[in-house]
């Protein structure tokens, strides 16, 4: 695993911990909110990470894109649909997306050539 994505994941477990732990049930409530909304339901998985995927490439959020790309990797995300995942989100955002596609891009690669060297 690349320095940065291992320390990315080191960074969002420590925040995540604190933030849970620290006594205001709200973010307890929306975290579990939001880990709920992408589990497998009448749309698969992978399925809705490549949504968030979208959403977090449109809103130009790095940390968010990394995170989903993790996890659609996880489930199983082909080159073929992140490609086509990142023209819908080329489609829908426009060009200012287009530095976050580079960064998408190279994430992507390292954490399927992560994957499939595993197996």
């Amino acid at each position: 695993m690349s320095k940065h994505v291992t320390e990315f994941k080191k960074y969002r477990a420590e925040m995540n911990d604190k933030i849970l732990n620290s006594g205001f049930r709200d973010f307890k409530k929306f975290f579990a909110l939001d880990n709920k909304a992408y589990i497998e339901g009448a749309i698969n998985a992978k399925t809705k990470e490549l949504m968030g995927l979208v959403a977090s490439m449109v809103l130009r959020c790095d940390d968010c894109i990394l995170y989903h790309i993790d996890r659609a990797v996880q489930e199983g995300a082909t080159k073929s649909e992140f490609y086509e995942t990142f023209n819908i989100t080329l489609i829908v955002g426009g060009s200012i997306v287009i530095p976050h596609l580079r960064y998408a891009f190279e994430q992507m690669e390292d954490l399927i050539e992560e994957r499939d060297d595993e197996k």
